[in-house]
């Protein structure tokens, strides 16, 4: 049964690093029980980045443009899109999928828990971790790491900060909450429990 698990999140909360940490974790169970698992990871940034800065570069004159309405109207769902088929393609191989986006629109409306909406069969064993910190920390984070697709964000984090939104527990079962504050040692522990939870 191969596995999809998506690494979702607003900017600048460690999806990325989260999910590096997770797949390589998951490689050295499946290396260790000798199951023979092949994984892919998938990111949204890395297989859609330099294209999107072409194309907003020629829409609005900023290559470095992620949040204007040119780029949430014409590019954001065709991302999302291709980077599903992308992994639906992987899946019907056999082959265990990490996705990392923000996906917030598609979670606030639970679709990434909608087997007929992801367009996967029973035989998919989806989860979807929820990677979030304190907004201080995030704003910390995203500035000291220089990407020049946050400029927007950090000129107008009034703005921004108003599009962000935190899913509870109680709201969103489907999710497993991942707090990458200042986790402890026995955080990511717990989360690969619960993973592993998932597939029995």
């Amino acid at each position: 049964m191969p596995r999809l698990i998506f690494f979702c999140g607003h900017a600048g909360t460690g999806k990325t690093t989260l999910a590096r940490r997770t797949i390589a974790a998951l490689m050295a169970q499946a290396h260790v029980q000798c199951t023979g698992e092949s994984f892919c990871l998938l990111d949204k940034d890395t297989l859609y980045g330099d294209y999107s800065s072409a194309v907003m570069g020629v829409l609005t004159g900023d290559p470095n443009d992620r949040d204007s309405p040119p780029y949430l109207q014409h590019l954001r769902d065709p991302e999302y899109q291709g980077l599903l088929n992308t992994a639906r393609e992987n899946l019907a191989l056999g082959v265990n999928c990490l996705l990392v986006g923000p996906l917030s629109r598609e979670i606030k409306a639970h679709q990434l828990a909608d087997r007929g909406w992801l367009r996967v069969g029973d035989d998919v064993q989806v989860s979807i971790v929820w990677v979030h910190l304190h907004e201080q920390e995030a704003h910390r984070r995203i500035a000291a790491r220089g990407n020049r697709n946050d400029a927007w964000k950090l000129a107008h984090w009034a703005d921004y900060r108003l599009r962000l939104f935190q899913p509870s527990p109680a709201d969103y079962p489907e999710l497993l909450f991942y707090d990458n504050t200042a986790p402890p040692a026995e955080a990511f522990d717990e989360l690969m429990r619960r993973l592993e939870a998932s597939t029995d």
